[in-house]
């Protein structure tokens, strides 16, 4: 991997774990599935306005929408709206890690090592510390809604990845903004359903007020640094490497994640569970470490052309 990109994936690590201060934010003020919607809904209309559909299949688009836009941040609002500390949940969110080796290895036939079936089994193993903690201390319900929302995400990774791969020389950033365009209508129907057709209404007439103003801060973060600019960042280096190379930036998420709420919100994780913390991010980057399949020159050209780049190194 090359060193502008290595600082790109360290770029997205800080303006995601810093997220997630923002996501606490927004959801002391609004319902979780409304949030979410909001957060998309901002991003979606200029989108369809002004920036052209990426030439992806639609079932790429769906599936990365989808899975990144709907299943994740419904269950880790769900969940942080539960209980679930914030700082921990940045950390259980990367469970994503090991699931994307899975689901690459079933569904675009990514080759596991031995190495990484033994990162995933340790992985497993932290999560199994993380929620004996949780039953000590809490309920394990929210543990188990951040779980699915890091397999949520894994579900998104995948599509983001076949999108990129079928259409060499997409633009990364027209499928990351498109992407927006898919949760909002879903999660509106099931805020609606759910938390009530006006409580969301209310809560953005609340928000313009000396009171409410950290939540319109909490969703210009979540939707324009996190989603257009860190997304965006992401979705680049996922098309240029392999879903295995590219995941275990997501491990320093939680490092970050962990410090800011330490620091701001006044989060002291259990012993217990940072131990747990430690063998999981131990396992995840075993279970996703992984080597760029070689390529012959004029592919590497083509791929380094499509980039704006001019050398490939391997990771």
């Amino acid at each position: 991997m090359t060193a502008r990109d290595r600082l790109l994936g360290l770029t997205v690590v800080l303006l995601w774990g810093l997220n997630f201060l923002a996501l606490r934010a927004g959801l002391d003020h609004f319902p979780p599935f409304f949030f979410a919607a909001l957060r998309f809904a901002v991003i979606a209309v200029p989108v369809l306005l002004f920036v052209p559909r990426p030439k992806v299949r639609l079932r790429w688009l769906l599936l990365y929408g989808t899975g990144f836009g709907i299943l994740q941040f419904a269950f880790l609002f769900t969940a942080m709206r539960a209980g679930m500390p914030t700082g921990l949940a940045s950390l259980v969110l990367q469970s994503s890690a090991p699931f994307t080796v899975l689901l690459g290895a079933l569904f675009l036939r990514e080759r596991i090592r031995p190495v990484q079936v033994a990162g995933i089994v340790v992985a497993m193993a932290g999560m199994a510390v993380i929620g004996w903690d949780r039953l000590e201390h809490a309920s394990l319900l929210p543990v188990l809604l951040t779980l699915a929302a890091g397999l949520g995400w894994a579900f998104g990774n995948i599509g983001a990845r076949q999108a990129t791969v079928e259409s060499p020389g997409l633009d990364t950033m027209h499928l990351t903004l498109w992407i927006a365009v898919v949760p909002p209508l879903p999660m509106f129907v099931l805020s609606a359903a759910t938390e009530g057709p006006t409580t969301g209404l209310h809560a953005v007439v609340d928000s313009f007020s000396a009171a409410g103003w950290p939540a319109l801060a909490a969703v210009a973060y979540t939707a324009i640094l996190a989603t257009v600019v860190g997304s965006g960042m992401w979705t680049y280096l996922m098309s240029r490497y392999p879903a295995g190379v590219v995941a275990p930036f997501t491990l320093l998420v939680p490092v970050v994640g962990i410090a800011a709420a330490w620091a701001f919100l006044d989060e002291t994780p259990t012993p217990l569970s940072l131990i747990g913390g430690v063998i999981v991010i131990a396992g995840a980057f075993a279970a996703t470490t992984g080597k760029r399949p070689k390529v012959d020159p004029a592919q590497a050209a083509e791929l380094d052309a499509a980039a704006g780049t001019p050398e490939l190194v391997k990771a």
